[in-house]
């Protein structure tokens, strides 16, 4: 058993749900509005690492803001309906409040959408704080959402207080804050990215994570 950590800030998408289907569905509305290639889930899962403004501006140039708000509206419609829980997610969720770890969420999806999301789900009491994208000054990689995520609650950045997601995002994030970086999942990263952002832990997914600080 690894050592216990007595706080953990989870990302979102890839992490602990899959709602992909629905936020392709929703890119591709703004980038057929502008006339722009439609991508793939697997493009979506690629490219959608960092927040909207931080990467909007980049596809969509000056009028970033309009393709947005048609984003926006057309994920409002399905992002509930297509979400799901990934394979043992909320085990391991049940497994930490067991243990009175202190569990908190920073995404750089929108933080209404993920609240919304975390209702759905029945889990928004797993969390002493969920945080989206705009909710802090800055988002992820930043370490803005997670000083904010910890405020109020006792706990810092620090040896005790895990950052756990999916990406390369993540494991900057976990750095820039002084979090112990903890990679989940199979997503490939470069071994260069690997070597200057290293994981003190890697799980395979949820079920080995929950076994890890548990068995």
């Amino acid at each position: 058993m690894v050592e216990q950590p007595r706080a953990i800030l989870f990302d979102w998408d890839s992490t602990l749900v899959d709602n992909w289907p629905g936020v392709t569905a929703a890119m591709n509305a703004a980038l057929g509005a502008f006339d722009l290639p439609h991508w793939t889930e697997q493009e979506m899962r690629l490219r959608a690492k960092r927040s909207m403004r931080d990467n909007f501006p980049t596809i969509f140039g000056e009028r970033w803001e309009d393709a947005r708000d048609i984003f926006y509206a057309a994920f409002e419609e399905r992002h509930l309906s297509a979400l799901r829980a990934l394979g043992g997610a909320e085990d391991l969720l049940s497994a930490l409040r067991e243990r009175s770890v202190l569990m908190g969420v920073v995404s750089n999806k929108n933080g209404n959408f993920l609240r919304a999301e975390a209702e759905t789900l029945g889990w928004t009491g797993f969390f002493h704080r969920i945080v989206g994208a705009t909710d802090a000054v800055k988002d992820k990689p930043s370490r803005e959402p997670v000083d904010l995520a910890l405020a109020d609650s006792g706990h810092v950045p620090g040896d005790a207080v895990w950052f756990v997601g999916d990406s390369l995002v993540d494991l900057q994030c976990g750095v820039a804050s002084g979090c112990v970086p903890v990679l989940i999942g199979d997503e490939p990263i470069a071994a260069a990215d690997l070597e200057k952002w290293t994981p003190r832990h890697h799980f395979i997914d949820c079920d080995a994570m929950r076994r890890a600080l548990t068995d």
